[in-house]
């Protein structure tokens, strides 16, 4: 069955009532099965209809932290910060949650309210490693380096054998336009973690900036090939080193293909631009 049919069948449902006769139970399980099968519209319907079925059932915030999380992964920012901020109504203290909506605040540009949800995830748990890793991600945002390198600093002060603190320090160095030292943090992470992608896209923007443009395309081809979703920021990165190497053509459907997937479009509109 195909989306549009999908959709038109769930709506046949709804005008029927047939979908309230099932039980909050079987939604949430539909839902499952639905992302499951990657059908993350039909999974959405499933939870909101669970929702409508129980709207008081203490459980509630579970399903609002697990529709937030699909309404984001379909582009659905704005609707996954309402599904996210009313789980956290519920259940104010959940460093889950919290946590979903700080990245999501940092996917949509809000940095300050991002910073304000760290703030709060770490007044509950100051040993949270990815709070501080991400704490520090933002400060780099807004180049400021001390509070940043504390956050990675403190990281590594719990957890000594923090792969994202050191690679904070590398993310870091690479900002500070301290390029050689980047490039050898990264290269040491590599080395201990090879099948930790993260690592080659961070290292491939460091070719880039290089000027090493071969490097940066064998990184990335390597993230490429494994990650089954990439990001619409890594289709960008590609983009640009496709243009570096002249291949226009190519990077023009990167472009399009991280517009696509909701970069900003004013950024694509200029990037695109060049490729003519």
């Amino acid at each position: 069955m195909n989306s549009v049919n999908r959709y038109i069948y769930l709506l046949l449902l709804f005008l029927s009532g047939s979908v309230y006769a099932q039980t909050y139970e079987e939604m949430i399980s539909k839902s499952y099965e639905y992302v499951d099968a990657n059908d993350l519209p039909a999974a959405e319907e499933c939870l909101k209809a669970a929702l409508g079925l129980e709207p008081a059932n203490p459980n509630n915030f579970a399903l609002l932290t697990n529709l937030g999380t699909i309404q984001r992964r379909q582009g659905k920012l704005d609707d996954a910060l309402v599904s996210y901020t009313a789980a956290l109504s519920r259940q104010p203290k959940s460093e889950l949650i919290l946590s979903n909506r700080a990245e999501l605040y940092a996917d949509m540009g809000e940095t300050e309210k991002a910073m304000m949800d760290y703030q709060s995830l770490l007044a509950l748990n100051p040993l949270n490693e990815d709070a501080l890793y991400h704490r520090g991600l933002l400060h780099l945002r807004q180049e400021e380096f001390l509070p940043a390198e504390a956050d990675f600093e403190k990281l590594l002060e719990i957890n000594k054998e923090s792969v994202k603190g050191r690679l904070g320090y590398a993310i870091l160095e690479k900002a500070r336009r301290n390029y050689s030292d980047s490039e050898v943090i990264f290269n040491y992470l590599i080395e201990k973690n090879p099948n930790y992608w993260l690592l080659y896209e961070e290292r491939a923007e460091l070719y880039f900036l290089m000027n090493k443009k071969g490097r940066a395309m064998a990184d990335l081809n390597k993230v490429f090939a494994e990650d089954p979703t990439p990001s619409a920021e890594l289709y960008v990165l590609r983009g640009r080193v496709k243009l570096a190497q002249y291949e226009k053509a190519s990077a023009a459907l990167d472009f399009k293909k991280a517009l696509e997937l909701g970069y900003d479009k004013a950024t694509i509109e200029t990037l695109i631009k060049q490729t003519y």
